[in-house]
């Protein structure tokens, strides 16, 4: 085995669910998160396609069900409250806008923390520095932990990744932005959802949205809002907040109660929606996996799969290769970059079909939403839900590295 001692950086979905894998294999891991702890809550991700085969093969399927939210599907309401188109959670196989098995991030984030544990090292409220690559290593320089040196650095840090930063350049050269910029919020406001997910259009390319949480009482809401790059501090969380509100500020439905529970919400989350893309996803000892290397944005409602994909297809690359990061690495690009491909592929409309900008556009989104369930737009949409399952995942052995 080389390589043995592996840097993930990142603890969100896929940093942990590599680690499960590469520990399987014999590796030792460490993880650095500039969070303090694993973070708790978040908004809703789904379970879907090869991603749930993944969890399925992890043996954790059982848990992620018992902490599943119930949802009975999406909805499309007006101004007046009044809903106008439905899908629900059963379409499609269950595995359509909402799927059957729809868990908060923070929730799947803890589970598989918890599978790695205790033979995993974690770094919390840390982050890599600096990244300095020899023959035979990386010698990484952290925030706070001292200097170390590793086989294999693995950046799993999200769309603004560190580690790809660092590694591959500035992240002009990589993210694509959508024109697109979104909002996250936790409220407990008292809204009647009765188990569904509404979603509003408002003229502007504005779209205000609630879902039900996990526990009672708690709503998991969403402002989006189509604009051309806005410069602001992505540390100055007040600004950010003002800067949704004067948007919505004459929005209908529920988006004045949303606004007042976004002021005080302790999770509040903004950013611009972009894909990451990248010609390969690695550069000597160090790949990326996840949001940081393949970003889809949460239009394509795939991921959560390609992260959990993404760690189970490396993990077992770098097993079959005997830890060999030039072979792992160039395997592991040939078997996800055609899934890749395909999710990074916007629904029907992309998105002016998720926001539209006027008054036409949203009776025209209306209306393709009364008829998803059929043909021809439910042959459409079933070909980007089946995305997620567009991949012959390999049945790595990873209790023994080295044989295919």
């Amino acid at each position: 085995m080389q390589n043995t001692e592996i840097l993930v950086s990142g603890a969100g979905i896929a940093g942990p669910a590599l680690a499960y894998w590469l520990r399987r294999a014999g590796f030792a891991v460490t993880i650095v998160e500039r969070a303090p702890a694993p973070r708790p809550g978040g908004q809703t991700v789904d379970l879907r396609g090869a991603g749930r085969t993944v969890i399925e093969r992890m043996g954790l399927m059982g848990r992620a069900r018992a902490e599943s939210m119930d949802q009975r599907g999406f909805a499309l309401v007006d101004a007046s409250g009044r809903t106008t188109s439905r899908i629900p959670a059963d379409s499609f196989g269950g595995e359509g806008i909402v799927s059957e098995i729809e868990i908060l991030r923070g929730d799947l984030a803890r589970l598989l923390h918890e599978a790695t544990l205790p033979d995993t090292e974690y770094l919390f409220d840390d982050t890599v520095t600096g990244l300095t690559q020899h023959a035979d290593g990386v010698t990484v320089t952290f925030e706070k932990a001292p200097q170390r040196r590793f086989g294999l650095v693995i950046g799993a840090d999200g769309p603004h990744s560190v580690v790809r930063a660092l590694a591959f350049g500035p992240e002009r050269e990589f993210v694509r932005p959508l024109g697109l910029y979104t909002a996250w919020f936790t409220a407990t406001d008292a809204l009647d959802l009765d188990g569904w997910y509404l979603m509003h259009n408002a003229p502007g390319g504005l779209v205000a949205s609630a879902r039900p949480g996990r526990l009672p009482g708690e709503i998991k809401a969403g402002f989006s809002f189509r604009s051309p790059p806005i410069a602001y501090d992505r540390r100055d969380v007040a600004a950010q907040r003002e800067l949704v509100a004067r948007r919505f500020a004459h929005v209908g439905w529920e988006a004045p109660r949303l606004l007042r529970a976004m002021h005080t919400a302790s999770d509040f989350f903004f950013d611009s929606m972009g894909q990451v893309r990248l010609d390969h996803w690695s550069r000597g000892r160090v790949a990326l996996l996840g949001d940081a290397g393949y970003c889809a944005t949460p239009l394509t409602g795939l991921g959560t799969s390609l992260a959990l994909v993404g760690a189970y297809v490396l993990a077992g690359e770098l097993a079959l290769a005997g830890g060999d990061h030039h072979i792992a690495f160039r395997r592991y690009d040939e078997v996800m970059r055609p899934y890749v491909s395909q999710a990074q592929q916007l629904p029907p409309g992309g998105v002016s079909g998720y926001a539209p900008s006027g008054s036409l556009g949203i009776r025209l989104r209306d209306l393709s939403m009364r008829s998803m369930t059929r043909w021809p737009m439910r042959n459409l949409l079933a070909a980007q839900f089946a995305k997620a399952r567009d991949i012959a995942l390999p049945d790595y052995d990873l209790a023994t590295p080295g044989t295919r």
